[in-house]
């Protein structure tokens, strides 16, 4: 396993991360508890020691079955959630009040069976609510020893700027991937220029640069594939597959040359891939036994001039 560290703090994690929206069931065509228990101690013994996670996902059973699974290995490991999304009889709204915040540590702290969390993170903004208030409340959690470490997620640059007035902000989570690369404009050089580690989530956009879909699949309407990632729509999909067929010329499995081009670029210190069971735990982390040279990354920046910027 490679390590990265988030560079305001020397906290080491895992160049590769867990992602555990997946295992939580809900939007994600459903998960099988043992199995996810088997993903979550699989990635430890390949090394990974940083896992993310949030209450939405599976509405509080990843925490839970995370929680089962790292009772014994605690200690080791990074663990990152995060708070701002209320569920109410599985609707979900924004909600980053000081007093919603406190409720949350406590059910994630619950439902993970830890006394503390290293890296809380606001899941989304809440443009209800003032940001300084929301900061002021993580700040009292940081002092109370609940949390370890602030970061936020899915801010823009004029939202992070203001964040970095109320709170030591070490880690920003976005998505980011080779169909998804808005953050490269102003968001990813921020936070190279103020030592924010970027933690990318979404490195496979939806499965689709896992390289298993050779037909488009049809999701129900309630998975986050059919409205979360723009890949699967009837017009997007053929020509996402025409570009995927261009990588073959890196003679590379796709999900690993979709993970290291990530990876590799400046000011991301993990990537953090979802994952079924730990058999696509296994193929993923084969990524860092290799880096993309030049000639490739230039083969995946012509292919993507090419069939989307034309």
């Amino acid at each position: 396993m490679n390590y990265c560290c988030i560079p305001k703090i020397s906290l080491k994690v895992s160049c590769i991360g867990l992602g555990t929206w997946v295992l939580g069931g809900e939007m994600w065509g459903g998960a099988q508890e043992k199995d996810s228990i088997d993903a979550i101690l699989s990635a430890i013994d390949l090394g990974v020691n940083f896992i993310d996670t949030a209450p939405v996902y599976g509405f509080g059973k990843a925490e839970e079955i995370i929680g089962k699974a790292i009772k014994h290995k605690r200690s080791k490991l990074i663990i990152a959630t995060k708070c701002g999304l209320e569920i109410k009889e599985k609707r979900i709204s924004h909600n980053l009040t000081p007093k919603f915040i406190r409720e949350e540590i406590g059910n994630s702290l619950r439902r993970l069976q830890t006394d503390y969390i290293d890296i809380y993170q606001i899941h989304w903004p809440d443009a209800n609510v003032s940001l300084e208030d929301s900061l002021n409340a993580l700040n009292d959690l940081k002092r109370q020893g609940k949390i370890r470490h602030i970061g936020v997620s899915n801010f823009d640059k004029k939202l992070l700027v203001e964040a970095l007035k109320h709170a030591d902000i070490v880690t920003l989570q976005n998505q980011y991937s080779i169909l998804e690369r808005d953050i490269e404009k102003d968001i990813l050089p921020f936070c190279v220029e103020k030592n924010i580690g970027l933690l990318a989530y979404g490195p496979l956009a939806g499965g689709i640069l896992s390289g298993k879909y050779q037909k488009n699949p049809h999701f129900p309407k309630s998975d986050a594939r059919n409205f979360f990632y723009p890949f699967y729509t009837k017009e997007a999909f053929p020509q996402v597959k025409i570009f995927l067929d261009e990588l073959s010329k890196i003679k590379k499995p796709l999900n690993e040359i979709a993970l290291n081009w990530v990876r590799q670029k400046k000011g991301v210190v993990s990537v953090l891939v979802g994952c079924r069971n730990a058999d696509q735990v296994r193929r993923n982390i084969e990524a860092l036994s290799w880096d993309l040279n030049v000639e490739e990354f230039e083969i995946i920046e012509n292919a993507l001039s090419r069939f989307f910027h034309a």
